[in-house]
């Protein structure tokens, strides 16, 4: 028995003796790796119109400013909805608030409050047309995106690019070091999407709303650069 709690103590005496050894070692230097990146970017058309429209009122209590924004937006929804398509025309309600608006002395003296609808779609006909018919709300602004379909094509595209462009350029850093071949050890890839500032266009249609006419709104969308950044490190060989 004796011998037997020896021999336990003894192991177990080993085996910390091997992990405070390992603990202990440093770790092994990293020799003939190199951090490397490469970009790939596709232009594309824009295919995606959000356009906000929004109404403020005033009024020396809470409840009448709520109810005159209630009654303006169910107004403009009701006009929205009879042209809403998945997709091509989606309706959905924006912010909705009501603040104190106070006087010299401190002290409310009234209550201010602003209400918005956002259309959003493919269909830019659809979309300014349906503004065009709202009469309860103006235009206050105008975006365009890439509809996620649109994106994720030209991701894929922009992404090839950049693994191609990765590798290309990997090789090359190898061959110069005098070496015949890399592999990978690590790699990152993110996107992002870029796209143009204001237009005059946007100007236009905000124009265009506050005569509240029932014509479609005048727009136009511009292109975006969808951008794939592939970064890593290779070990030489």
């Amino acid at each position: 028995m004796k011998n037997t709690t020896k021999l336990i103590a003894a192991s177990a005496l080993i085996a910390c003796a091997s992990a405070a050894f390992a603990q202990n070692t440093p770790a092994p230097e990293l020799r003939n790796v190199v951090q490397l990146s490469a970009t790939g970017t596709v232009e594309v058309q824009q295919d995606l119109l959000v356009l906000s429209l929004a109404t403020s009122k005033e009024a020396a209590d809470a409840a009448t400013v709520q109810t005159q924004l209630k009654q303006a937006l169910d107004a403009a929804l009701t006009e929205a909805k009879r042209n809403a398509q998945p997709g091509q025309l989606d309706v959905r309600t924006g912010p909705f608030g009501l603040y104190p608006r106070y006087g010299k002395d401190g002290k409310i003296n009234g209550w201010q409050g602003r209400a918005e609808l956002v259309l959003e779609g493919r269909d830019f006909a659809r979309i300014t047309a349906t503004a065009g018919k709202i009469q309860t709300l103006a235009i206050s602004q105008v975006a365009f995106g890439l509809s996620r379909e649109a994106r994720a094509k030209v991701e894929s595209e922009a992404q090839t690019q950049a693994i191609e462009q990765f590798k290309a350029r990997a090789a090359e850093l190898a061959k110069g070091f005098g070496f015949a071949n890399y592999s990978l050890r690590e790699v990152a890839v993110n996107s992002n999407e870029m796209s143009p500032g204001p237009r005059p266009r946007m100007m236009a249609a905000e124009a265009k709303a506050a005569s509240f006419s029932d014509s479609a709104v005048p727009v136009e969308a511009g292109k975006a650069q969808v951008t794939v950044n592939v970064s890593g490190s290779v070990q030489m060989r």
